[in-house]
């Protein structure tokens, strides 16, 4: 579970493709003070799971079915990456509900300035829009962002100056693929209503018990 206030921007140092699978290594400081293999390091909003670590570095694995949903696919050497370590009980809870399970992505429309504002318009798919609220919370790239404008399957966000040096997003612009995750609360509760139950099996019917002596 993470909270989507991104703690360091890291670096990919390497990345190692097989099949559809890939290897990350990530140059970082922050995230890596208390590290132990096995823990969950979210990078771009996508949990994964520490291999290898040194003092400067840590590896991780991303599966086929990560990187067809996410934009891990797009990155190179060199690339900026935003990392969050997993939350701990007693810490502060800063963002929202992030699991680290990205739905999808999205793509950067429109950037533009407002005062000390950065506007970001990011499109989705059907999949996604529907769970897209004003005032509501949305992840992107690992960001915890409140929305603040919907229409269709366009939705806004703005950025303070904090976060635009804080994170990746203030290096991303115009037709650029985000990692998109929408609000856990929303998913769960739209699971809930839309929930179909399972029929019952009986082989019990009208005419059976009729035939039994049940009138």
């Amino acid at each position: 579970m993470f909270t989507g206030i991104i703690e360091e921007i890291g670096t990919v140092k390497q990345i190692i493709r097989s099949d559809k699978a890939i290897v990350l290594e990530i140059s970082a400081k922050k995230v890596l003070e208390d590290v132990k293999l096995g823990d969950s390091i979210a990078v771009n909003g996508v949990c994964l799971t520490v291999t290898t670590f040194s003092a400067k570095r840590f590896t991780v694995d991303v599966m086929p079915e990560t990187v067809h949903a996410t934009s891990l696919s797009e990155l190179a050497a060199g690339s900026k990456v935003n990392l969050e370590r997993a939350m701990i009980a007693n810490g502060r809870f800063g963002g929202h509900f992030v699991s680290g399970h990205v739905d999808g992505t999205g793509v950067i429309q429109e950037k533009r300035s407002v005062s000390n504002a950065v506007y970001y318009t990011i499109s989705v798919g059907d999949d996604l829009a529907r769970f897209l609220m004003l005032k509501g919370s949305v992840t992107v790239d690992g960001t915890s962002l409140t929305i603040f404008g919907v229409a269709e399957n366009n939705f806004t966000i703005s950025l303070i100056p904090h976060t635009m040096q804080e994170t990746i997003l203030g290096e991303k612009g115009k037709g650029d693929k985000v990692n998109i995750e929408v609000d856990m609360l929303a998913k769960y509760m739209d699971h809930l209503l839309n929930r179909q139950e399972p029929k019952a099996n009986s082989s019990i019917s009208a005419s059976f018990l009729e035939e039994h002596g049940y009138k």
